[in-house]
């Protein structure tokens, strides 16, 4: 695959820009993890983003109903519909996924997302589409190894992103990826990660449980119920005896409560 891309990029005369998050998959195995963690049915939508020169556009493709390649690059775009000119399934879009808003066709039917995003929007990119009311059935993605075990971390080692991340859905991680899997080789390994989504009905208020879990992780250095104390502005036996309900030890940090944990902690201090 690499000999591929080394042509494509000659024949097209495109020049990868590592800041851009240019970084091509070169490895048919890791490809085929991608499309098998996608769990693909014949009548999909899936949105991609950073299709690249659609090597992965064009396995999707051959499985799903439909698939939307969204791309912020004018000659990558101009590559893409020569190459995907016979896949009358696909629609190119130009533009910024992170500017992007929904069109009718994500409003009204369930979709899937696979992206080999940049590394450097992955942040706003999962805000983007979590935090949306419209949310995809799942998403398989490319991210950095660090990123993504920070995502799928367990009680011991939470983060706020691995809390809000794990608020919306199931992470797991499928496969580790090595950097020489890609082309420009990236300065770090990779990990593909799924987000299963979960249901929001009946969750308690976004908002407040975003408060409490912001104001923990506030200082990850002191135990939580000083954090809880200074940022709610309330007594720090208060604080405790809640903790003594809820069964905590009254010497946990932030980092130490699981997702269930934060939300039986905010129902009792909102």
């Amino acid at each position: 695959m690499l000999n591929d891309i080394k042509f494509l990029c000659q024949k097209y005369n495109l020049l990868p820009k590592s800041w851009k998050g240019q970084n091509f998959l070169i490895d048919n195995k890791i490809l085929d993890k991608i499309i098998e963690a996608a769990d693909l049915k014949k009548d999909d939508l899936i949105l991609e983003v950073g299709p690249g020169f659609g090597i992965l556009t064009q396995a999707l493709a051959k499985r799903v109903k439909k698939v939307m390649a969204v791309e912020i690059d004018k000659n990558i775009i101009r590559a893409l519909k020569d190459i995907l000119k016979d896949y009358k399934d696909v629609e190119i879009i130009e533009g910024d996924i992170l500017k992007l808003t929904y069109n009718q066709q994500l409003i009204t039917h369930n979709f899937k997302i696979v992206a080999n995003i940049p590394y450097s929007i992955t942040g706003n990119f999962l805000r983007k589409f979590l935090e949306n009311k419209i949310k995809p059935e799942e998403m398989v993605l490319l991210v950095q190894k660090e990123v993504a075990e920070r995502i799928a971390a367990r009680p011991g080692k939470m983060s706020l992103l691995s809390v809000a991340v794990q608020f919306y859905s199931q992470p797991e991680i499928i496969s580790l990826v090595s950097k020489k899997s890609f082309y420009p080789e990236p300065k770090v390994d990779s990990a593909i990660i799924r987000l299963k989504i979960k249901s929001q009905e009946s969750r308690i208020d976004e908002k407040v449980f975003f408060k409490i879990v912001k104001i923990g992780f506030s200082n990850r250095r002191k135990q939580l119920h000083n954090n809880l104390a200074t940022g709610l502005k309330m007594n720090n036996e208060e604080i405790k005896e809640i903790f003594k309900k809820l069964n905590f030890n009254p010497k946990i940090r932030a980092q130490d409560l699981s997702v269930e944990d934060w939300i039986r902690l905010s129902e009792k201090l909102k």
